[in-house]
């Protein structure tokens, strides 16, 4: 028996709901551009997913400036200032005296509980549990198709936005793409546990036996990472065994753990891809479908919302205007910030991470982190990096 196929027609078809998607979805609709969002897994997934929580200061400004920002004002959590710990001392650098930013804790989910409420009061379509997603005549008269609910899809558009992540098939579309890749050889081991954190700001830690990072979620939730070498799982700690380690890398005269359940766990290697084109046709892609950096940095949630500026701008002139300058640049428009970034993010993973045997290596990150602690110049440029680098374009609403 034949599967029914059903057509439809929208002038932007966005694949992927994550804060990528649906953001694009949300500065379009601003624009008064119709889009149809499709994703793979459930909403209840997409709500549920903890991941990236730390904001810097140009995106909780656009946040704001585009009315997503009343629950993030009542219920984030803001940072003048962050810790580097190594040598068994606690140094600080004051992001807010350097730079007059800030950033701002507030987790990935939280923003597409935000965007999903906003997308409902639009009436904006979004279809969850979708599968076998294909992008057809890219390069005119795009088709996205897909199954939901035993019926297949076709939803013939004007552009294509690839928001899917990594694993996702717009990636995949780009033909004879040519990515950058960088493998370091380690993973953080994350966790997220029931206890007050132990500072009111984030603590990056050098430590001998490897690095650690201490991170919230809400001042009852913490997020923590170990470093630990590729290939570990998370069977592999037990909950003893994670604090252990935790506190001998963390903990100082003026950071004591508090220890509690742990209600989530997970590893994640620490890798850095960047692909040379970011359009093809009239597909754009966003986010860790174009990107993926280190987390040491906290760029990759940032990084995806710099592409959507761009990307909207770039999509509202050509759909509103017949101009499609900015939409042909939109590689090289998103593609500085994207390298400024992962140069950041390689910057401090190498300079926190533990490489084994290498003491060189070890002689270098302790000269680094003396210089950034020491040095009101290298103090600037850290906070500068780590509050957020202005978009690559403005926003134009």
């Amino acid at each position: 028996m034949r599967t029914p196929v059903r057509h439809a027609r929208t002038e932007v078809a966005i694949v992927g709901a994550g804060p990528a998607g649906l953001l694009a979805a949300h500065l379009l609709r601003l624009q008064g551009i119709e889009s149809v969002v499709v994703e793979a897994r459930s909403r209840s997934y997409i709500l549920g997913r903890v991941r990236a929580g730390i904001l810097e200061q140009p995106v909780v400004d656009l946040l704001h400036e585009v009315g997503l920002g009343e629950r993030l004002a009542r219920e984030s959590m803001t940072h003048d200032g962050v810790q580097l710990a190594f040598e068994g001392e606690l140094h600080r650098i004051d992001l807010a005296a350097l730079t007059g930013r800030r950033v701002t804790v507030y987790g990935q989910q939280e923003i597409a509980k935000d965007l999903l409420a906003a997308h409902e009061a639009g009436g904006q379509r979004i279809v969850f549990e979708v599968s076998e997603v294909r992008l057809d005549e890219l390069t005119d008269g795009p088709v996205v198709s897909y199954e939901h609910a035993g019926v297949r899809h076709e939803l013939r558009c004007e552009v294509v936005v690839g928001a899917d992540g990594s694993h996702g098939v717009s990636r995949s579309a780009v033909p004879d793409a040519r990515p950058a890749t960088r493998s370091h050889d380690i993973a953080w081991y994350g966790i997220l546990a029931e206890c007050a954190p132990a500072s009111d700001e984030l603590v990056y830690a050098r430590h001998p036996e490897g690095f650690a990072l201490h991170s919230m979620r809400t001042p009852r939730i913490t997020r923590q990472y170990l470093q630990v070498p590729a290939g570990t799982s998370v069977s592999d700690l037990s909950d003893a065994e994670v604090w252990s380690r935790l506190r001998r890398r963390l903990e100082s005269p003026r950071v004591r753990l508090a220890e509690g359940p742990i209600i989530e766990r997970a590893v994640a290697p620490l890798r850095g891809l960047v692909m040379d084109r970011m359009r093809h046709g009239r597909l754009l892609l966003a986010g860790d479908a174009a990107h993926i950096v280190p987390p040491t940095g906290a760029k990759g949630l940032n990084l995806a919302v710099g592409d959507v500026v761009v990307l909207s701008r770039a999509v509202a002139a050509l759909l509103r205007r017949g101009d499609a300058t900015a939409f042909e640049r939109y590689t090289e428009d998103a593609l500085g910030r994207v390298w400024r970034a992962a140069h950041f993010s390689w910057w401090m993973t190498t300079m926190l991470h533990r490489i084994e045997g290498d003491a060189f290596e070890a002689g270098l990150q302790l000269a680094r982190l003396r210089e950034v602690t020491g040095s009101v110049a290298a103090a600037t440029t850290f906070a500068e990096n780590y509050t957020g680098l202005p978009f690559a374009c403005g926003w134009e609403g």
